[in-house]
């Protein structure tokens, strides 16, 4: 196990360079305010290093909210409102004390999007956890198809994909026009619920007929995990915790 001295002094940290990135990119970001005490526990919990994206995100900022808050990457944000967006930690349920024993399991969640899609670095064993791709890969679980997706990408690549505004293809059928004002009105514990839902046959063909109602996230990712059981009796596993 590494100190978290010797995860933060490292000679080349990504965060310089992820704030280069973000001064370049077209796509709206907003860089949260961090807590360094948080960020310092999440990245001695996690041993992850500041040379990592990760660890640079967690160390210095709160979080970011890109695309007017469509795109929630959580960090370690200053403060515990209750409307405020959840630091990594919580979300992913760290120990509230260091236990070298702790293992995140399926992945660890890095990101919720306001549909209440999920994005999950997988673990040392997806198959096991019931999930594409390789260890340490970017998947994504869809609310519109309730299931996994892997992404090809690990997270700085994804990151770099985010920024160079990959997600108006990703995400081309699921936005509407006036997304953006309705989007940037939700608090970071609040996402969208449709009816009929977006995996329904209805909400497929046309996305405008149906409703939008602003739903606490931790709700929108209960009434997923039951849809799939209740369809495919499956788990999709560890959603976060919001």
């Amino acid at each position: 196990m590494r100190e978290v001295n010797e995860l933060i002094n490292v000679d080349d940290p990504a965060w310089p360079a992820i704030l280069e990135e973000l001064s370049g990119t077209g796509v709206p970001v907003e860089v949260l305010p961090g807590d360094a005490e948080v960020g310092r526990a999440g990245l001695r919990q996690l041993q992850v290093s500041a040379r990592s994206n990760l660890g640079g995100i967690v160390l210095n900022c709160g979080g970011l909210l890109v695309d007017s808050g469509w795109l929630r990457i959580f960090g370690s944000p200053r403060g515990t409102e209750a409307e405020a967006l959840p630091s990594l930690a919580e979300v992913n349920a760290l120990p509230s004390t260091f236990d070298p024993a702790w293992r995140p399991g399926g992945g660890l969640v890095v990101a919720h999007d306001v549909l209440g899609g999920v994005f999950v670095l997988n673990g040392a064993d997806p198959r096991a956890a019931g999930r594409p791709g390789e260890p340490g890969e970017a998947v994504y679980f869809a609310p519109d198809a309730l299931g996994w997706t892997s992404l090809g990408a690990g997270h700085s690549a994804w990151l770099s994909w985010i920024l160079a505004g990959g997600l108006e293809e990703f995400y081309g059928n699921l936005r509407w026009d006036g997304w953006r004002s309705e989007v940037s009105a939700l608090t970071g514990r609040q996402g969208l619920s449709f009816f009929p839902p977006l995996w329904s046959a209805e909400a497929r063909q046309d996305l405008l007929a149906t409703s939008r109602r602003a739903v606490p996230m931790a709700e929108l990712l209960g009434l997923s995990r039951d849809s799939c059981l209740q369809f495919d009796g499956v788990d999709p596993g560890f959603l976060g915790v919001a």
